[in-house]
């Protein structure tokens, strides 16, 4: 590890960020015993040199962040009064379809959405002038271009851009109460240990986050309406999203395990080599299954126990094959009317990303699994929300 370093070493970390962010006030700690349990994973972690230094860059921009927060809302504090109205939250199980829906919703110039170089950094500079160009904007961008140099396979499987819809499960992350972790590197016990978290702070400080992010875009002029939200995480935890949002319309995508589950061990093993030394593709495979099956488990009891009309499903064929009649499903769900400009401008985004959803070709057994473990992990799911497609 180079002399540079600074480990991950919570006091050193607290006052690295104060440092950079040249203020002092944290606000609440309720991110402070995540915070303690993710650093001391990260540390027995076998991270690369460069892994180590990605994440711990990471969690200093998580921490710096937090510190904006807390300047933005003590500076101005009607953000508090900002109201986040009826979002449409996409969620389904990663690699369902849930990108590609999410961001055809976004292209419907009404809505709000959290664009990539807004996920990167969503609290503005202390400086900020808003008849400006963002300087974010330009970070963003050159972010995107290492990125599409040095980490090529990544943006196959799952391309970003600074200026296109991105979700926010990096939100959750900043609370350090999220499954990014685990799906970055090798971290058993704080994987373990978030499996029985209450998550309200990080949804709290989720909702916050929004509240920042549309008080600023209405300072750049930005007049919208709901907002348009996606993390595949959110399945685990409907009760808390609704609790959050509770006149939430959530569009649930739906994919066949066999295929989605070996998708997603694929673009995690790809995230795990970037950060550490080797690799052991079976290894991911099975701390994958168990995290999907797990999320699955806790959506499909959350369904028995909430409304159906707070849900619209989509089969994953369907939004690949005819994505805005799928469009179409959600509005009138939603008691949203589909516009014409609403449609002319899905159509040209969708013209604009036809080759954008190519994904390489995966197995299942590249990852330690087999397809019969697949259909008995997920019997139940299947027979309700997969076989009814089957053969259609």
């Amino acid at each position: 590890m180079r002399d540079d370093f600074g480990g991950f070493d919570e006091a050193g970390l607290l006052a690295e960020a104060r440092s950079n962010a040249g203020l002092d006030e944290f606000g609440d700690d309720s991110f402070r015993r995540p915070l303690v349990v993710l650093l001391d994973a990260l540390a027995a972690a076998p991270l690369s040199e460069l892994g180590a230094t990605i994440l711990r860059r990471s969690l200093l921009r998580s921490l710096t962040g937090r510190l904006r927060m807390r300047y933005w809302l003590a500076r101005h504090p009607e953000i508090a009064s900002e109201s986040i109205e009826a979002p449409l939250v996409v969620v389904g199980m990663m690699r369902s379809g849930t990108t590609l829906v999410h961001r055809l919703l976004a292209a419907d110039p009404r809505h709000y959405c959290t664009l990539g170089w807004e996920a990167r950094e969503p609290m503005p500079r202390l400086d900020t002038d808003w008849q400006l160009p963002d300087p974010r904007i330009a970070d963003a961008e050159a972010s995107d271009a290492m990125a599409g140099r040095f980490a090529a396979e990544l943006m196959t499987i799952h391309p970003t851009n600074a200026h296109h819809a991105e979700e926010e499960i990096v939100f959750l992350a900043d609370a350090f109460l999220s499954h990014v972790p685990e799906a970055y590197c090798d971290v058993p016990v704080y994987r373990s240990w978030i499996d029985d978290q209450d998550f309200e702070p990080a949804y709290l400080h989720l909702f916050r986050t929004l509240q920042v992010l549309q008080w600023q875009k209405r300072m750049r002029g930005e007049r919208r309406g709901r907002w348009v939200l996606k993390t595949p995480a959110h399945l685990g935890y409907l009760e808390t999203l609704l609790d959050t949002f509770p006149d939430a319309h959530v569009i649930c995508m739906h994919r066949s395990p066999l295929d989605a589950v070996p998708s997603g061990a694929r673009l995690n093993a790809t995230l795990w080599r970037m950060h550490q030394n080797a690799v052991d593709p079976a290894r991911v495979g099975r701390q994958w299954i168990e995290r999907t099956s797990w999320a699955v488990q806790r959506f499909m009891k959350s369904r028995r126990s909430i409304s159906g009309d707070r849900f619209t499903d989509i089969w994953y064929r369907d939004a690949v094959e005819d994505p805005l009649a799928q469009v179409e499903r959600v509005y009138a769900a939603a008691r949203c009317p589909l516009t014409d400009e609403a449609a002319r401008s899905m159509s040209s985004w969708l013209d604009a990303s036809r080759d954008q959803h190519r994904a390489p070709a995966y197995r299942a057994e590249d990852y330690g699994l087999s397809g019969g473990e697949i259909r008995e992990r997920f019997a139940g799911y299947i027979d309700a929300y997969v076989a009814p497609h089957l053969g259609r």
